[in-house]
């Protein structure tokens, strides 16, 4: 079984570093980790403070600017670069949890034939406040499990729940598919694996797989990125449509709040200062062809995928 890695990256830093030393450590090893780099500059920084390229042999970079990349299309430019029968989907920023993320992953991948992905369990950085922390463990529960087609009465959207955080993939299924779609703001992993869904395969969540991703937004920022949800979602009504979002978010944040009003009674305010900002950020998102294209520019986290 063959493995490759691919990371798009963006003024790569510390953590980059530590998830190619790890990538590098497990104990499935890695064939190749394909590195997406946005404005060639940015790595320049990176590789001039040491011999950084000669020390990770297994590195292959590959440029382009801010103006090429999209989240679907850099994605499948990396995978056309791959000729291993599993890839598996990173960020910059999420660093294995141990030197068994690999095998946990691809195991779980390979535990049935119809198994068209599988994505790891997110476990929050020791400096993660305690309601981003609150979040991981609610999307991201101790429990595996493979969700299909059967499954979109009970779970909803949560059915196509995938994240490219860290996600592996078997080749085969990624090209009968038609890979990631080429175009869009933010969702590439979901709208795959709706696509898969909707062909009769399944999504594995590999919870053994593990790992440390997690983010510190302000309210602004929520807006920002789920504006782009919300893009997304309109963009794609014949995978979003017949799942709305907005039961599962409620359903979050009344748990986020029992949890709160027992362990920090006084965070409940802020919860709901970053969910009215989530929540705004969405549906705006899902209007944005009603919206000037100035104003959409300013709501969406990328001005240059409209500019396009």
């Amino acid at each position: 079984m063959i493995v490759d890695v691919i990371i798009p990256s963006y003024k790569p830093g510390k953590k980059f570093i530590q998830l190619i030393e790890s990538l590098e450590r497990q104990t499935r090893p890695v064939n190749k980790i394909i590195v997406m780099n946005t404005e060639e500059k940015y790595f320049d920084m990176l590789v001039s403070q040491g011999r950084f390229l000669e020390l990770h042999p297994r590195l292959e970079v590959r440029h382009l600017s801010i103006r090429e990349f999209d989240h679907g299309k850099t994605r499948n430019r990396g995978v056309k670069r791959s000729q291993a029968d599993i890839f598996v989907c990173m960020t910059q920023d999420a660093v294995p949890a141990d030197e068994h993320l690999v095998e946990e992953l691809t195991d779980s991948l390979m535990q049935a034939d119809n198994i068209a992905v599988a994505y790891a369990r997110q476990l929050p950085d020791e400096n993660c406040g305690i309601i981003e922390n609150y979040t991981r463990k609610f999307n991201y529960p101790e429990e595996s499990r493979i969700k299909g087609k059967e499954d979109l009465p009970k779970l909803g959207i949560k059915t196509y729940f995938c994240s490219n955080v860290c996600a592996a993939y078997r080749r085969d299924v990624f090209d009968t598919l038609g890979g990631f779609v080429n175009k869009t703001v933010f969702n590439e992993d979901m709208i795959y694996a709706a696509k898969a869904v909707q062909a009769g395969y399944k999504i594995a969540y590999a919870a053994k797989a593990r790992v440390i991703h997690s983010h510190n937004y302000t309210a602004a920022q929520q807006f920002h990125r789920n504006f782009d949800l919300g893009v997304s979602h309109a963009q794609y009504p014949d995978v979003f449509s017949g799942v709305p979002a907005e039961s599962e978010g409620i359903k979050l944040v009344k748990d986020t709040v029992k949890y709160l009003a027992k362990e920090k009674p006084g965070l409940i305010f802020r919860l709901f200062t970053q969910s009215a900002a989530k929540y705004a950020g969405y549906l705006m998102g899902k209007k944005y062809r009603k919206l000037p294209e100035w104003f959409v520019k300013k709501c969406s986290t990328s001005a240059y995928f409209w500019e396009r």
